[in-house]
């Protein structure tokens, strides 16, 4: 694995950060969280007009193909049920052998019955609707901008089943495990009225402060890190999205995320609840992070 440098000198703002299309950004999210999607769980009609939305996506924002296609298709079993899940990834080519995972989920927990009976669609907006629209800006950054290691991009399924998109993902990477330098993993960036961002994974991987410091001095979002040691107990997030997969083969990660709000897990979690502003500064943020890890 490829050591991560200690950053020498003062990092000024990286002014191309403000290159993401915030009109983009929202509609993004915002097509995702849209009731046709019926709210995006794994194996139903609406989880996949969400694939193919994200295909239309991904190809006009210049991401390149492994083995020429994006999808990774997979199978997984709950209860007595075969489930079968799709991986959405692909790559941006760098100046060297090594290689940067960016990734999101994109299904959510589809349309529950409440005590009143009739059916109500868990749309998913901040969960994590908004982590995918990260992920596709900074697709369309980086394909206009090469960056020095290869980035692989990652739409997971199945987070909320269990983390089987991830799973399926790191059991057969399409790069060497010994060549990825780390993950970066968004889940639920745009929902938030302290102005706060955390940053889960620098306890276990201490040589990554650096970075997120850096991003911090010129950030418009506050960028506290933690929610990632024992004595967190039920607030240590370490296994609680797919970089846990990335972690359990020691591959160092930063995982990006709100704290949980009211509209966690609800049907409420509409496009309409997001915070516009902080969910594009968040962006830009996590963005400035992978820019400052990339130069290294």
């Amino acid at each position: 694995m490829k050591k991560l440098f200690p950053i020498v000198g003062c990092l000024i703002a990286l002014s191309a950060s403000a290159q993401i299309d915030s009109s983009q950004l929202m509609k993004d999210v915002q097509t995702l969280s849209a009731d046709k999607m019926e709210g995006r769980k794994t194996g139903t009609k609406g989880n996949r007009l969400a694939q193919f939305y994200l295909l239309d996506r991904l190809k006009q924002a210049g991401l390149q193909q492994f083995s020429n296609t994006y999808e990774q298709p997979f199978y997984f079993t709950q209860g007595e049920k075969r489930i079968m899940g799709t991986n959405l990834y692909g790559y941006i080519k760098g100046s060297i052998d090594s290689f940067i995972v960016i990734s999101a989920h994109y299904d959510h927990i589809g349309i529950k019955k409440p005590q009143s009976g009739t059916d109500s669609i868990y749309n998913g907006a901040d969960d994590n609707a908004s982590g995918i629209g990260g992920l596709l800006a900074m697709v369309s950054y980086f394909s206009k901008n090469p960056p020095k290691h290869t980035l692989v991009f990652a739409a997971f399924d199945a987070e909320e089943m269990g983390l089987q998109g991830a799973k399926a993902f790191v059991a057969k990477l399409p790069v060497p495990a010994t060549r990825i330098l780390m993950n970066i993993n968004m889940d639920m960036i745009s929902h938030n009225d302290k102005n706060e961002l955390y940053v889960c994974g620098t306890a276990h991987y201490p040589q990554l402060k650096q970075f997120v410091t850096a991003a911090a001095a010129t950030s418009l979002v506050n960028l506290p890190m933690g929610h990632d040691r024992p004595e967190d107990k039920d607030q240590n997030w370490t296994n609680q999205s797919d970089h846990y997969e990335f972690h359990k083969k020691k591959i160092p990660f930063l995982y990006f995320g709100v704290e949980d709000h009211p509209d966690y897990h609800r049907a409420s979690d509409e496009f309409s609840k997001i915070n516009p502003s902080f969910y594009y500064q968040a962006t830009k943020s996590i963005l400035s992070v992978v820019q400052i890890v990339d130069k290294q």
